[in-house]
């Protein structure tokens, strides 16, 4: 099943989601444009003529992964677009793919989009963060953003330690972000870190 809507949420930022009923949720994936290029981040499969799009932006830079349970279709679109997979070593433990490149806490992708590891969620976890225009953080599964639970912090039952993720997450507030972008839930578009404080406040 394809995504057929690409919306662009801002000019350097790009989403796009579908339902995946085998996990039952909406899979969220977005895009991020950087001086060099574009990277994609946890890329669930998108239309033809949407992918066309996207693809005329800039050229895909390479394609990450959050964590060990987003690799969805990274491997379809490194072909695509002859372009690697960058994850945590975590995130591939058992099987990496033909392209894959590690990536490790502080990188900073194209010199621009930093990376930062997210411990106690899920295996590899990482987030990500560029500054320019007001900062945008992408997350993996560690925050969430749907009903029933809004904005929130992965549940327990599938952290690998929550009170490690939750401390873990607390670095997030050292980048100040007005967008987050998550691959489970909608985009905050406006004063991203007041809501995460708020929301790490509440953890005390």
């Amino acid at each position: 099943m394809f995504a057929t809507e690409l919306d662009q949420i801002s000019p350097r930022l790009w989403v796009w989601q579908n339902y995946d009923s085998s996990v039952k949720a909406n899979l969220f994936s977005s895009a991020l444009a950087i001086a060099g290029g574009l990277y994609l981040v946890d890329p669930i499969p998108l239309s033809e003529p949407s992918l066309d799009e996207l693809s005329k932006v800039a050229s895909v830079l390479g394609i990450i992964v959050t964590n060990a349970n987003h690799h969805r279709s990274a491997g379809a679109y490194s072909q695509r677009f002859s372009a690697p997979v960058l994850a945590h070593a975590r995130a591939f433990e058992e099987s990496k793919l033909a392209q894959f490149n590690e990536i490790e806490n502080s990188a900073r992708l194209g010199g621009e989009l930093e990376v930062i590891e997210i411990e106690g969620a899920v295996a590899g976890e990482i987030a990500l963060y560029h500054p320019i225009n007001g900062g945008t953080l992408i997350v993996g599964d560690a925050l969430i953003n749907f009903e029933p639970y809004g904005f929130a912090f992965l549940p327990r039952k599938y952290c690998l330690n929550e009170k490690e993720m939750r401390r873990s997450l607390r670095q997030l507030l050292a980048r100040p972000a007005e967008r987050m972008l998550f691959a489970h839930g909608t985009p905050i578009l406006s004063g991203a870190s007041a809501c995460l404080q708020q929301l790490l406040d509440v953890d005390l």
